[in-house]
């Protein structure tokens, strides 16, 4: 019997009964939610919510039965349109793979610019489109086979200049990487108030591979990791390029300066190049992250260019309104996965950026510039990345914090792996390798070891030799494991920070509790409405901080948890996993979500999406649901127009599990759910496998994209969050 006769019957239902029937006319009663001013008609998600608007009773028969959509589905009175997608012509290039974080920047009143990142490839929908999109093709199907007589992954130094294999690796290698990076797109404002890409001046795309055959293009590199990467006397690999770089990929999160420029944060990069460095900084060889390809995964992308992988996971500086200016990576702000970044630029006080490390067991940054800053939106405050300090958080249960400098002269001091057990069960502390000879890391499973640690490495400038920026940039270089050293907080993987502009303080978004079998999460930090010490659905937390001294290292501030993740029966808000923040102008937050589409765990929260919480107003302290994404995407890159009457979102690999959908192909799941009084619903819910956005066509493939959210009437998104203001 398969699942889907084995869930009809258990259910009782027929296959012909309607998926979504309506919503039936319900009386009144104590079960019904008290009616509320609303911001917009919140959707109806697949699950029962506080917000929905639905008595007890109502609940019991709205969610018996539904179906989820592949599309962007947004309130009645709103409209969701595609503005790029991947392959549109952009620049001298295309519009990249898997868009993520987007930035809006207003030329004039009617043009502005749209800077966009482009993360990674998602292998079975990049090759099943690919030809398609671009007009060419590319011998995947020969790489595979290839591959797989060779053991599946190749080190292309290691290979004959006259190997056939090599030219396959390098056609599809170079394609994926030009996939990769930044763009900036030219949008034009049309009488009817929607937003169009326009061929401009300063369209532009940065690439994976920028500067590999053009010098020119190469990025520079600012701050003291510059000196490890001239350095001629080395433990590791030597790129034959001093401070240049080649390329950007792996860009996940970002950010806006007040003086115009945007941050693009190199995340995942580690599945690209080697991220373990030596004590120098330096980086091992290329050939310890092989090439590899199996038709859904590509990895090791750097190694047939020979990149040095400790040139990858920094921070990168581009004005969108500058081409010829080249991009920058900020080597102060730290190498780690980075997956947020902050700016906080006040007249008087030193430049301050909060950024955080997606991985379980991550940290919080902040970097604090050495000079003052004069004029916020003064373009020359870019220079101000070049000095400074970069510090890491440490969260003590009570709600308070400290931050701790990154410096040689601070003391090695790592956490206890009993302080991190769940369940009587220590979790091993990953620190700087032991030989100090080697790469990488060691993890120390007891406390003996961890003491044993500090005697033989009583401060940073212990494990990392040297002086001066070597030295210095060396720590920097290897941020996670430096900050691990120090004892600072292993958080749950934190996704995005965001200012909140009428308190000033830090909105840090963390998208899961728990473990990846290496690290994890603090459990006295980190925990469940009910205490539980792994939480895989997340929070928001609201950190308020002393302002930074430029010539005074470390700092206190003040945390709390302000949403949490999770079904409302289980203590949540209704969301999972939340990922991007944004701040509109009201202090209203809106919230993207990133929950695993391969997870059946998490399946019962249906697609990913994007909430409003409010900050103020009846509704304050509740998540909305505004816009749901296609079938097996995860939406990105909140931002607005100048008017907040357009909301901007990525929609990121649509159909990565399943690829393209094929003759209305679906399965039916079932669920146990709860409504507003705690009875149980049984719920059967029509899944389909597989995504044609943003075509809508069956058959075809699906294409990453960014959409446009717009009020059909064209007033502000939301215009009741101040009942005596009018759109």
């Amino acid at each position: 019997m398969n699942r889907r006769t084995l869930l009809i019957q258990l259910l009782g239902v027929s296959l012909g009964a309607s998926a979504a029937p309506a919503l039936a006319q319900s009386g009144r009663g104590s079960s019904r939610p008290a009616p509320a001013t609303r911001l917009f008609p919140p959707l109806r998600g697949p699950i029962p919510l506080p917000t929905d608007g639905l008595s007890a009773a109502q609940q019991q028969q709205h969610y018996r039965r539904i179906a989820i959509d592949d599309r962007v589905v947004v309130p009645e009175g709103y409209r969701a349109e595609l503005v790029l997608s991947w392959g549109d012509p952009l620049g001298d290039g295309r519009v990249g793979f898997n868009n993520d974080y987007l930035a809006f920047q207003p030329l004039a009143a009617d043009q502005a610019l749209l800077t966009i990142n482009f993360e990674y490839i998602s292998g079975r929908t990049w090759c099943a489109g690919y030809s398609e999109v671009t007009g060419q093709t590319l011998p995947f199907a020969e790489l595979k086979a290839a591959l797989e007589q060779r053991g599946g992954a190749v080190d292309l130094a290691s290979l004959a200049s006259d190997d056939p294999l090599r030219p396959l690796v390098i056609a599809v290698a170079e394609a994926a990487l030009m996939d990769q990076g930044i763009g900036v797109a030219t949008l034009q404002r049309q009488a009817d108030g929607r937003w169009r890409h326009t061929t401009g001046r300063l369209d532009r795309r940065i690439t994976g591979l920028s500067g590999w055959r053009q010098p020119e293009q190469r990025l520079r590199v600012s701050g003291p990791a510059a000196a490890v990467f001239r350095r001629r006397q080395r433990l590791g690999y030597n790129d034959g390029l001093a401070d240049a770089v080649i390329g950007s990929f792996a860009n996940c999160a970002g950010g806006q300066t007040p003086w115009g420029s945007v941050l693009s944060a190199e995340e995942n990069f580690q599945s690209q190049v080697v991220e373990a460095v030596y004590a120098d900084g330096s980086s091992p060889a290329p050939s310890r992250r092989p090439f590899r390809f199996d038709g859904a995964r590509l990895e090791g992308l750097g190694n047939p260019f020979g990149l040095a992988g400790n040139k990858y996971g920094w921070m990168v500086e581009l004005d969108p309104r500058r081409p010829e200016q080249a991009a920058v990576k900020h080597s102060w702000l730290g190498r780690f996965r980075h997956e947020a970044v902050a700016v906080r630029a006040r007249r008087g006080e030193p430049l301050v950026v909060y950024s955080g490390c997606d991985r379980h067991g991550g940290h919080v940054y902040r970097f604090v510039s050495a000079e003052r800053v004069g004029d916020p939106q003064d373009p020359r405050n870019s220079r101000l990345f070049g000095r400074g300090r970069l510090e890491v958080a440490q969260l003590s249960p009570d709600g308070q914090g400290r931050w701790i400098a990154l410096d040689p002269a601070t003391a090695v001091n790592p956490r206890r792996p009993s302080t991190l057990a769940v369940d009587g069960e220590p979790q091993a502390v990953v620190v700087p390798h032991t030989d100090r000879s080697q790469p990488g890391s060691s993890s120390l499973a007891s406390d003996a070891a961890v003491i044993d640690y500090c005697r033989r490495f009583a401060t940073l400038g212990d494990l990392y030799p040297g002086s001066g920026d070597g030295q210095q940039g060396a720590i920097l270089i290897d941020a996670h494991l430096a900050a691990n050293a120090i004892g600072a907080t292993p958080a749950a993987r934190p996704e995005d920070t965001d200012i909140d502009p009428d308190t000033g303080d830090l909105l840090i978004s963390f998208t899961a509790g728990g473990s990846d079998g290496s690290e994890r999460a603090d459990p006295a930090i980190f925990r469940g409405p009910a205490g539980q010490t792994s939480w895989p659905y997340g929070w928001v937390m609201r950190l308020s901080d002393t302002p930074a001294e430029p010539d005074r290292a470390g700092g206190t501030f003040r945390w709390r948890m302000v949403a949490t993740g999770g079904t409302p029966w289980q203590g949540g808000m209704g969301f999972s996993n939340p990922d991007n923040l944004a701040v509109d102008r009201s202090g209203t937050l809106w919230m993207v979500t990133d929950r695993s589409t391969s997870s059946a765990a998490l399946d019962i929260f249906g697609n990913n999406a994007c909430w409003v919480l409010p900050r103020r107003g009846p509704l304050a302290g509740q998540a909305l649901l505004f816009a749901t994404g296609p079938m097996e995407c995860e939406l990105c890159g909140p931002c607005f127009d100048a008017e907040e009457a357009t909301l901007f979102l990525a929609v990121q690999h649509p159909g990565e599990d399943h690829g393209a959908r094929r003759d209305g192909a679906e399965e039916f799941q079932a669920f146990a759910l709860r409504d507003r009084n705690g009875q149980p619903i049984e719920q059967l819910r029509r899944v389909p496998m597989g995504s044609n956005w943003p075509s809508g066509i069956d058959g075809r493939n699906p294409r990453p994209g960014v959409v446009m959210i717009q009020r059909t009437d064209g007033g502000r998104l939301l215009h009741n969050l101040n009942p005596t203001e009018r759109s």
